[in-house]
């Protein structure tokens, strides 16, 4: 790679501080020419998405995530009141729980949080924590699954303050999530247990009248704020799925979505494609993938704030893309697997196999220049623990490059709530990109209501099953007919059973000869 080769393919915004680096990429040469029409009709779908098209054919729903951060661009007078005022209320109660004029029954002030959240309505504000909330006003932490082991972690990790003293917020836009719900059940039980009201520590986020909104009002929450129907999970971070949150932990919001409308703003341009990152960041991954996701994306960011990045990008990057059919029904099969970890904690983990193992990935490298806040030593003559940290970043980007492996390096300065918008914004609109580019609905999840559906049928059979449990001893095969089921399905039920002490089970030979009694 020669230094022209690096400066023609180093996409800047000085304004912002962010710059692409695809020098390692192996893009050929006129790529953008021999894409035009691909890009117009990417320029054109984001237009019409922007404009309140019907972005999401399949749900007939808007995608508006790019309207929270800018309300003036939302279509209708009515719709950009639904971003303003809950920013404006959610501003205002998170002044009144900092000054005690929202306080808990018992007197003083709240004094950490506690989320509920899954998915989108978790990884969201996780991250934001993460990156952000090293000094927070109201420390948080999290219920994001229907683990009992880990909700019972959660809960004693809040005995230090108190259940008294600790704010909920139940994250669910239908109120019908069953791992949110059961979060919320056995958070509300642990207040009982307490001799503590749960509502008056409660808050919730969700969609207007949906079961959590009743259940809110019913057990008369604190407040609720709204969710929309046309923000989806994996996009919700700048709604109030993600700035309640952050507002309570006392996190900049205004900066925040200043970063991500900045960037909207940069890569909403379409005089100069060659200067837009979300689109050559999104072009990179068609080309790196053969548009069918051929190769997966190894993020890497070289900072322990951005720690969570990997995770919440597989959410956004996976659900996103990774669908059976296009947009014409035709059976597709798109998408691009995600996963990573900070550096230089990689060096330690899986850098060997990607440098000499398969060569089935590219590398997203994420560089933050300022490595701390305040003066540092030197831990040898003349270097740094950031002189280090970057030394890492880059010879493990020349040692993939050495050994014929693509890579690709976004730099920002410092991890500020500006910035982090920013960087998720570029993500957010290069994913909007890349699906127009592959001609897929970005905006739904059927997969993910399958495994609902199916989670839900399991369920069902394991009441089935538990009813047929007597003192007499069967196998799977003999519950099952009486069950009307499948003999694995019913033995899965059994097994599970009998591991949380409801039935006894006898080990033969085989799963076949296994049986099960009271």
């Amino acid at each position: 790679m020669s230094w022209t080769d690096f400066t023609s393919a180093h996409i800047r915004h000085p304004e912002l501080g962010i710059s692409l680096d695809l020098s390692l990429m192996g893009l050929p040469a006129g790529q953008l020419e021999a894409c035009a029409p691909l890009v117009e009709r990417a320029f054109a779908d984001m237009g019409a998405l922007e404009a309140g098209k019907i972005a999401n054919p399949d749900e007939n729903r808007m995608v508006g995530h790019y309207w929270l951060r800018d309300a003036s661009l939302a279509p209708t007078p009515e719709l950009q009141g639904a971003i303003t005022a809950p920013l404006i209320a959610l501003k205002a109660f998170a002044e009144q729980v900092h000054n005690g004029g929202v306080r808990p029954p018992g007197g003083g002030r709240f004094e950490q949080l506690l989320v509920i959240g899954i998915g989108g309505s978790a990884l969201g504000p996780q991250l934001v924590a993460d990156a952000l909330g090293h000094t927070a006003r109201l420390p948080v932490h999290f219920l994001d699954n229907t683990d009992p082991e880990g909700i019972d972690h959660a809960l004693a990790r809040l005995d230090r303050i108190g259940l008294g003293k600790t704010l909920v917020i139940v994250i669910s836009k239908s109120g019908g999530t069953p791992e949110t719900r059961n979060g919320m059940l056995e958070t509300r039980a642990a207040y009982k247990q307490a001799g503590l009201h749960f509502g008056s520590h409660a808050v919730a986020v969700t969609g207007s009248g949906s079961k959590l909104d009743q259940y809110a009002e019913k057990h008369r929450f604190i407040t609720r704020f709204p969710m929309e129907d046309w923000v989806g999970g994996r996009t919700s971070l700048f709604s109030t799925v993600g700035l309640v949150p952050a507002a309570l932990q006392g996190i900049d919001i205004e900066a925040m979505l200043a970063g991500a409308a900045a960037m909207d703003a940069e890569t909403r341009k379409t005089g100069d494609p060659a200067a837009n990152a979300a689109l050559r960041l999104a072009l990179a991954w068609h080309h790196a993938t053969g548009g069918r996701g051929e190769r997966d994306m190894v993020v890497l960011p070289y900072k322990d704030s951005l720690a969570l990045f990997p995770k919440y990008l597989q959410q956004l990057v996976m659900e996103s893309l990774g669908k059976a059919l296009d947009l014409d029904g035709k059976t597709v099969h798109q998408g691009i697997t995600v996963y990573g970890n900070k550096g230089s904690t990689d060096q330690h983990a899986y850098v060997q196999q990607l440098r000499d193992g398969v060569d089935n990935f590219f590398a997203t490298f994420v560089e933050v220049r300022k490595g701390r806040s305040k003066p540092g030593i030197e831990v040898e003559p003349g270097v740094t623990s950031a002189d280090y940290l970057q030394g890492f970043l880059r010879g493990t980007r020349k040692a993939l490059h050495e050994s014929g492996r693509r890579s690709l390096t976004i730099s920002i300065p410092e991890v500020g709530p500006f910035q982090l918008g920013m960087l998720i914004a570029l993500f957010e609109r290069a994913v909007s990109f890349y699906a127009s580019l592959v001609n897929i609905n970005a905006y739904h999840q059927p997969g993910v209501e399958a495994g609902k559906k199916a989670a839900g049928l399991f369920l069902d059979l394991l009441n089935h099953v538990r009813g047929r449990l007597t003192a007499e001893s069967k196998n799977a095969a003999q519950i099952a007919f009486e069950c009307d089921a499948d003999p694995e399905d019913a033995y899965h039920c059994l097994v599970h059973l009998a591991a949380n002490g409801e039935c006894q089970q006898t080990q033969g030979k085989t799963p076949a000869d296994d049986h099960f009694h009271l």
